[in-house]
């Protein structure tokens, strides 16, 4: 079973009979993970910020189909990784290469205010790991950002994209082998650990 706080359910079964400044509540308590999934998906901080936006439009228009025993983020995340795989299939037919593109990282993600030698170390590391996801394939992409970035587990990875847990150890898996090729062998062993440091 998920935490839902009082305010959240009660936001949620507002939301539902068509209150909008209830459903702005959500939008406020959610914004960030939204944002920031869509960064990472999307390697763009204004093309994350119009896909969020569209991924809560989509979520108040389909709130009749949301299941209260499931978590409300899990759902809400699920809509936004839906929304940005359909934005990169586009992308793909017009695609030109980003790889060397340096990103600097959204305000949003490093917002924490560490101090000053360990804010630098978590930017460079950041701006490192977005380069490295952005030669990753979408899907595989999706499921390193929702292990290391949102600590969801296999189930509900799994719930998510509506296959196995055993599909998806074997996804993220193949993912990891695949950052590591796009690297020198001996920078291998500090993406993997980089990635394991990583914190939602």
């Amino acid at each position: 079973m998920h935490n839902v706080s009082g305010d959240e359910s009660r936001w949620i079964a507002q939301a539902i009979t068509g209150d909008v400044e209830a459903f702005g509540e959500l939008v406020r308590a959610f914004e960030r993970p939204v944002f920031n999934l869509a960064y990472r998906m999307l390697g763009d901080a204004a093309e994350a910020e119009d896909a969020a936006q569209e991924a809560f439009i989509k979520a108040y228009t389909n709130l009749h189909r949301y299941d209260p025993e499931r978590s409300f983020k899990t759902w809400l995340l699920s809509i936004t990784s839906n929304h940005c795989i359909d934005i990169l299939r586009k992308r793909r037919l017009t695609w030109l290469s980003l790889d060397n593109e340096q990103l600097p990282p959204h305000p949003a993600l490093t917002s924490d205010q560490p101090g000053p030698e360990a804010a630098a170390i978590t930017q460079e590391r950041s701006m490192y790991i977005q380069d490295m996801l952005n030669g990753l394939s979408q899907e595989y992409r999706l499921v390193v950002i929702l292990r290391y970035w949102y600590d969801l587990s296999y189930a509900e990875i799994a719930e998510m994209l509506e296959t196995t847990e055993s599909a998806i150890k074997s996804r993220l898996f193949r993912a990891r082998q695949a950052l590591a090729q796009q690297i020198d062998a001996q920078e291998a062993p500090h993406l993997v650990a980089a990635l394991e440091g990583l914190t939602p």
